[in-house]
């Protein structure tokens, strides 16, 4: 893996906590990721007409994947309504690469090196062992989070196959958030219109920057996925939680004990060796 695409996995991992902090902080959870996913489908609006189309081998992952995401999108607000970020999000990020790597395997056919094995392996424990440490944890939070973890690998793996079907990455994944911002709005406009009126008068702004890090986040990991295993990119896109667990503590005021910390330590470390595979 070049030095460059290593770097801009880090990035979107920043972007991806970013955004997550930012449903995290809400007073409604649920209208604000709404907001977001809204937010991401009508930038990826503006930009499909100037984009080349998908081949259509890769339509039916697009519209797999949308389906996939809606329900990514729903148990991200209930995990954070349940429990605390510091807690959810390692369990949610940390334990899809595993499923990706055995998964990814079988399905696409992808040939990891020992080393890239290692990587992963650390990176998972990293992250499941601070979702272990500190104690006090919601068990309603760990379940679907866990559930959610299911989501995340089975449309990191739609994808992965999905863009590299395309022939056009960037119209791949701009296709992605608008099939899958557009049920969700259409949803809130319907059941919840009062609640999503009062979120967009309030807190557009932080939805248009929300909407903006999960569409750059996903779209550098798809693009990554065409020039790495992506078992590999879907291990390394987790180190989003060394970034989730310092906003939590320093934006969100949440408590997080030295047990994960000290996970902190192992996921940079599993990190290292996937830079080195």
């Amino acid at each position: 893996m070049s030095g460059s695409v290593f770097a801009i996995i880090l990035f979107a991992a920043a972007l991806h906590a970013t955004w997550n902090a930012i449903v995290k902080g809400a007073g409604d959870k649920l209208m604000m990721t709404v907001l977001v996913a809204g937010a991401a489908a009508l930038m990826a609006a503006a930009g499909l007409p100037l984009l080349p189309a998908p081949a259509v081998a890769s339509w039916p992952f697009m519209a797999a994947s949308a389906v996939v995401q809606v329900g990514y999108y729903l148990l991200v607000a209930r995990a954070y309504h349940v429990a605390d970020m510091s807690q959810t999000y390692p369990l949610m990020r940390g334990a899809a690469p595993l499923l990706v790597a055995l998964v990814g395997v079988l399905w696409i056919g992808e040939a990891l090196s020992p080393r890239a094995w290692l990587g992963i392996a650390v990176t998972c424990l990293g992250v499941l062992a601070m979702a272990a440490g500190g104690g006090g944890g919601s068990r309603q939070g760990v379940a679907v989070a866990l559930a959610n973890a299911v989501v995340i690998a089975a449309y990191t793996l739609i994808d992965g196959a999905g863009v590299r079907a395309s022939g056009a990455p960037a119209a791949y994944t701009l296709w992605v958030f608008l099939l899958t911002g557009l049920p969700l709005v259409a949803w809130a406009l319907l059941h919840r219109r009062p609640a999503l009126g009062a979120a967009i008068a309030r807190r557009w702004r932080l939805g248009l920057l929300g909407g903006a890090c999960t569409l750059v986040s996903y779209g550098l990991a798809l693009w990554a996925m065409t020039a790495a295993p992506v078992a590999v990119i879907a291990a390394l896109r987790e180190t989003s939680i060394l970034f989730g667990t310092a906003i939590s503590a320093l934006v969100l005021g949440e408590r997080v004990g030295a047990a994960r910390l000290a996970a902190v330590m192992v996921i940079a470390a599993g990190a290292a060796v996937l830079r080195l595979a």
